[in-house]
């Protein structure tokens, strides 16, 4: 008898184990083992590596591939292993990359990661180069470009999540949860008869609870929206802290006086530029467009510029609003001493313009869209061998799946955007494509856009602290894991798989615009660190920082209107409490986008934390020791951030690493 010991890692993931039968066939040049059950209690729970035997009458030559299942099929769990290892009595070992869910009970076949197959004969090879000369296509077959739209970036070719490869599909707990919550939501909201209400709001208490969900933040916000700190807060360590910047001069299209922000004294706005206490939100990408038509009924979104001061007792404050760019006598600059309406109904138009900017632009582009563009590239150009495809591949769970669902159910011509957004429709891809042509390289990178926004010294500024920190932890180890794998520059430059995916997301998702300062190709280990840095930051934490408040700040629906049903004021002193009223989403509007909000900001069992990298793919003792002081590193700010969030007001939790998902998954 021949013996194989066989080594099985599951990953240390919430529900990847399975508590089913395992079965192994090992297949190889000169024959194939019996169907084997890999007996034993415990042998795949969760982060267990578990080894067995598997005994063939004679030696099976090199192994090419193993084949999987789990049964009996009833049982409804899902097992995610990482990897299999097989040695052989020869001492040769084998391994069979997995890293996906298995859901059902068929038979997966899992191919050695050195073998090739081709017409029916087993091959080794031993480079990237013999891969591609034997089956130079084979990556494009299963992953495919497409664009969606003029001027967007291209995406996955897959009209369903089910025409995705398998290893990219959410697993049967993703599914289940994910569909769960949507089934939740809709029956929440036809109980109370609000889905397809066509009723204006009549009070405001009446908007209270529309989902049953006990949230500290969302109540706050409840309570605190009409207040100017709370306001200028929101730009700093709400959902969208990507706008504000300083200013050190006023745009001449925002005609603001001191007699206007300042009447009373002390201060001047020259002086208080100087010292840095003035700054801007500028809405401009939103200017010149015809926003959506819902039930029939135009709709309205403004572009404003937003002048904000930070008072010496550290808050941020509003001081002048312009709803539209152009400065003209029907578009006023309201006042933070004007009139309680006025003033109220100004602001609540820069938060609906604030909701539409930050879904299309800051989150739906930046993060979900470039994940998929940095995803696509991944698994076409990169062998899973690769050191880069194994640091990546966490980072890329779930991305593709939760990116078809966005088109088809979200942002398509009968999503939810079309049917509850100002900005859907035709203004949605137009502000894709200004959003992409005025994206920069520095702009993703968290340091370099703090520097840029000249935001260093703003105080409390919690995404500034929390995203520096992750960004460092971040880089140094990709520091030391690409440092390993690449011992000089002169062996980037030769990568033939690392160019070609630098490459592709050059032209695919950037369109080939050098002005963007992506880089086209890799010269050094220095360029290549910067970059995936940033890859795994904005699958991450920016993601995070982005997508996860949506429903704190966004369940009491006035803080953040998805439309306004009215044409913004022309003059002051025409506002009431009942033309608020009439200009905020209606009742079914109003329903629906806070239950997409907080189904978009719920997360679910099957859900992988930064701090729960998985390890088991990584056999070499430099990276899993490199690995082991990063989880360290982001244990260690985790509890850093808790502790100072405890005496705050409002927590901000979005750049925890022990809450930050690995990738786009929601």
């Amino acid at each position: 008898m021949v013996d194989y010991k066989v080594t099985v890692s599951t990953a240390c993931l919430d529900d990847a184990g399975t508590s089913s039968r395992v079965h192994i066939k090992l297949k190889g040049r000169d024959g194939k083992s019996e169907r084997t059950w890999l007996e034993g209690d415990s042998s795949f729970i969760t982060g267990a590596v578990s080894s067995f035997t598997v005994s063939c009458p004679v030696s099976i030559g090199d192994l090419h591939g193993i084949e999987l299942d789990k049964q009996p099929p009833e049982i409804q769990d899902d097992w995610f292993p990482v990897k299999v290892v097989v040695q052989s009595s020869e001492g040769v070992t084998y391994k069979f990359p997995i890293f996906c869910s298995i859901t059902t009970s068929d038979v997966q076949y899992f191919r050695e990661e050195n073998a090739l197959v081709v017409q029916g004969r087993c091959f080794f090879a031993t480079s990237d180069r013999i891969w591609e000369l034997f089956d130079p296509d084979w990556r494009e077959r299963y992953y495919l470009w497409h664009l969606d739209g003029e001027g967007m970036p291209h995406c996955m070719k897959a009209e369903t999540p089910s025409s995705l490869p398998q290893e990219v599909q959410f697993s049967w707990t993703k599914t289940w949860e994910f569909y769960s919550n949507v089934i939740a939501g809709l029956i929440e909201l036809n109980l109370k008869g609000l889905a397809d209400s066509k009723e204006n709001w009549t009070d405001l208490d009446d908007i209270r609870g529309i989902l049953n969900t006990k949230n500290h933040v969302s109540g706050y916000v409840r309570e605190h929206w009409k207040d100017d700190a709370f306001f200028g807060y929101q730009y700093l360590n709400g959902v969208n802290p990507m706008l504000i910047r300083r200013c050190s001069a006023l745009p001449k299209n925002f005609p603001v006086t001191d007699e206007m922000v300042f009447s009373r004294g002390p201060y001047t706005l020259v002086e208080e530029m100087k010292k840095g206490n003035i700054f801007l939100c500028d809405y401009k990408l939103l200017d010149g467009l015809k926003p959506n038509i819902i039930d029939g009924k135009q709709q309205y979104m403004t572009a404003p510029l937003v002048l904000l001061h930070k008072t010496p007792d550290d808050k941020l404050k509003p001081v002048a609003i312009q709803l539209k760019q152009t400065p003209a006598g029907d578009n006023p600059i309201f006042l933070h001493t004007d009139s309680e309406y006025d003033w109220l109904m100004a602001k609540v138009f820069v938060r609906s313009a604030d909701f539409n900017l930050h879904q299309i632009n800051f989150h739906l582009l930046r993060t979900h869209l470039l994940a998929e563009v940095f995803t696509v590239s991944l698994m076409r150009n990169v062998l899973r061998k690769h050191l880069l495809h194994k640091l990546l591949l966490p980072h890329t769970r779930y991305t593709l799946h939760i990116n078809v669902l966005a088109r088809t159910n979200l942002i398509s011509e009968n999503g939810t955007f079309s049917k509850f957004v100002a900005s859907g429709g035709k203004a949605l891809k137009t502000i894709l494509k200004r959003s992409l042509s005025s994206l920069t390289y520095s702009s993703l990178c968290i340091p370099e856009d703090i520097t840029e926004r000249d935001l260093e010294a703003v105080p409390n500024f919690y995404y500034r602290d929390d995203g520096l920190k992750l960004w460092d932890i971040i880089q140094r180890f990709v520091q030391g894991m690409l440092s390993f794998h690449y011992k000089s520059d002169a062996d980037v430059e030769r990568d033939e798989g690392l160019q070609n995916w630098i490459s592709e997301i050059f032209e695919y998702g950037f369109h080939s615009r050098s002005s963007t300062g992506i880089p086209q190709s890799f010269n050094t280990v220095a360029e290549l660190v910067k970059f995936v840095t940033m890859v795994i930051f904005t699958c991450s934490g920016q993601h995070s920082a982005v997508n996860t408040g949506q429903y704190d700040y966004g369940g009491w629906m006035p803080n953040t209107p998805t439309t306004m049903q009215l044409p913004p004021p022309t003059k002051k002193g025409t506002t009431s409490e009942e033309t608020l009223l009439q200009t905020l989403p209606n009742k079914g509007q109003t329903a629906n986008a806070m239950s997409t909000l907080w189904l978009l900001s719920n997360s679910v069992s099957d859900t992988a934390h930064l701090v729960h990298y998985p390890d088991a793919d990584f056999d070499e003792t430099i990276p899993c020791e490199l690995i082991r002081a990063y989880k360290g590193e982001l244990q260690t700010l985790s509890a850093r951030i808790r502790l100072r969030n405890m005496s705050l007001e409002v927590p901000y939790t979005y750049m925890d690493p022990a809450k930050v998902e690995n990738s786009v998954a929601i």
